[in-house]
């Protein structure tokens, strides 16, 4: 025994007084095995709703394959470990059963000798952070991790007095509880941070944002068409060719449809195109892991901002010419899964970048705040906009330039434009500082689970039976002594269903060999 176990305490080998298992007899299950109804077959998903396992969504096996292997058949107050796959060292603790339940062979089964461990008291234990750790460092397997059952076997378990155990488990209960209230009032903050920063770009759009401003700067409210009617002629003005001022006159003799009255008085709805310059797809040559330009594609844009993760490059020259971003550009991700494509995020000039061929690049005209286009392509408006627009291919939506071009900007004046991006990011300032808080609080809080299990499992949560006894000047049992006392046969509970398997394989055989 270790001189860090409290008195009264004893340690023991998991195997010894565990029984485990991972399998439905002597294999698993493969889909087409499933029935309609009969006992219950639980697999991973079924692990992931908290501390007790999930009845819902459950798949199902006959009763003559249940029957067959009586050694996995549930019971309440077992432990079910993920051992393969993504969720590996997940717990769920069976809590109830509805109906005979068993498990696939992703899971492992972890039942205690309730005479020296009571169930829930050992759950905890494999919460806590010295077999988490001992699971981590024992997985193996790169495409599909795995925890060895002989590595399970072998973990020690601390075991305190019986009532201790009780003790120890009606504290955590209370104390986790809480933590999983402040847990889940964390969880909604993400939700509500997202739901105020879609509310500032709603009315920053719209011009409820600015309508103190507007009180405070009067303008010429006739202004807006005028303004437009400038930018056409400009650009009139530059096309050089006969089919530039066709596309032109097409572009600015089409109407907007949605109605510029639902706006301010001085704003109104005008279609991107009329405002831009030009749409330009990005590069379609293959990037490489190093070079000299980062490519930026379309991972790179995540919630209307430009991550510099996971980059690609180029060394081309020609294709740095051709591509390469000036400060302050919109870029727009034409394709893209349904729910992602249309996502939108501006280059600031945070280094020399390029642009891959998902992308459009937005080359607006000077009266349109590039910053503020960005706000209005992140919108709640424009994101239905894409959806209504998209083309959807086998796993990928597309929205081309030109469709890009039909989106209806909520177009005001330049100068109110900037007040809407300065107060806009001002609010959103303020968010991610307490989007930064919440972190910080979310990993604090996550922290006192396992601060709290070590805790418990030093001795430390709740008085000993040792310190009980000793106050109340009476004697009672230590854990030692209750190993001495219920005893073992020298086989562990692992060992004995093995032996059982093995005699039921033996009896099958000779049947068979008989008939």
């Amino acid at each position: 025994m270790s001189s860090a176990i409290p008195k009264s305490w004893v340690e023991v080998e998991l195997a010894q007084h565990v029984y485990l298992a991972g399998r439905i007899g002597w294999r698993g299950l493969k889909a087409d095995e499933y029935t309609q109804t009969g006992p219950i077959l639980l697999s991973v998903p079924n692990l992931n709703c908290g501390d007790e396992v999930d009845f819902a969504k459950v798949n199902h096996i006959s009763q003559a394959r249940y029957d067959e292997s009586p050694e996995i058949q549930l019971n309440v107050g077992d432990a079910l470990l993920v051992k393969d796959g993504a969720g590996i060292g997940k717990l769920g603790y069976v809590a109830q059963l509805p109906s005979p339940s068993t498990v696939n062979s992703s899971l492992l089964v972890v039942r205690p000798n309730d005479e020296l461990l009571a169930s829930k008291y050992l759950f905890y234990y494999f919460k806590g952070p010295k077999f988490q750790q001992i699971a981590r460092e024992r997985i193996t397997g790169s495409a599909t991790p795995h925890l060895f059952q002989k590595d399970i076997k072998r973990f020690n378990v601390l075991v305190p007095p019986k009532g201790e155990q009780r003790r120890i488990v009606a504290k955590l209960e209370k104390l986790l509880g809480q933590v999983d209230t402040c847990q889940q009032r964390l969880a909604r903050i993400p939700t509500l941070l997202k739901r105020f920063r879609q509310s500032v770009l709603a009315a920053a759009c719209s011009g409820r944002l600015t309508a103190d401003w507007r009180d405070e700067n009067p303008g010429d409210e006739t202004r807006l068409g005028v303004l437009v009617e400038l930018i056409r002629r400009r650009r009139e003005t530059d096309a050089k060719t006969p089919a530039q001022h066709e596309k032109l006159r097409e572009i600015y003799d089409q109407e907007e449809k949605n109605d510029s009255g639902t706006l301010p008085l001085g704003w109104g709805f005008v279609t991107l195109a009329k405002l831009c310059g030009s749409f330009d797809y990005g590069t379609s040559t293959k990037s490489q892991p190093t070079g000299k330009v980062p490519v930026l594609r379309m991972g790179n844009i995540q919630n209307g901002k430009l991550y510099w993760d996971d980059l690609v490059y180029t060394s081309d020259h020609t294709e740095i010419d051709d591509y390469r971003l000036q400060p302050k550009t919109v870029l727009f991700n034409r394709t893209n899964s349904p729910e992602l494509v249309g996502k939108t995020a501006i280059y600031l000039g945070e280094r020399p970048a390029i642009f891959a061929g998902y992308l459009i690049r937005v080359n607006q005209c000077p009266e349109l705040d590039p910053e503020y286009l960005n706000f209005c392509l992140n919108t709640s408006y424009a994101h239905e906009f894409c959806q209504s627009v998209k083309t959807d291919g086998v796993s990928q939506s597309n929205i081309n330039a030109q469709k890009l071009g039909r989106f209806e900007v909520p177009f005001c004046s330049l100068p109110e434009q900037q007040e809407i991006v300065r107060r806009v990011k001002s609010l959103f300032t303020l968010a991610d500082r307490i989007e930064s808080r919440f972190a910080e609080g979310r990993r604090r809080v996550n922290g006192i689970t396992q601060a709290i299990l070590a805790k418990a499992f030093r001795g430390e949560l709740v008085p000993t039976e040792f310190e009980l006894a000793k106050a109340e000047a009476r004697s009672f049992e230590s854990a030692e002594e209750l190993l001495k006392r219920i005893g073992h046969n020298g086989q562990s509970e692992y060992e004995k269903a093995a032996a059982n398997r093995a005699r039921r394989k033996l009896v099958r055989t000779n049947s068979k060999n008989t008939k």
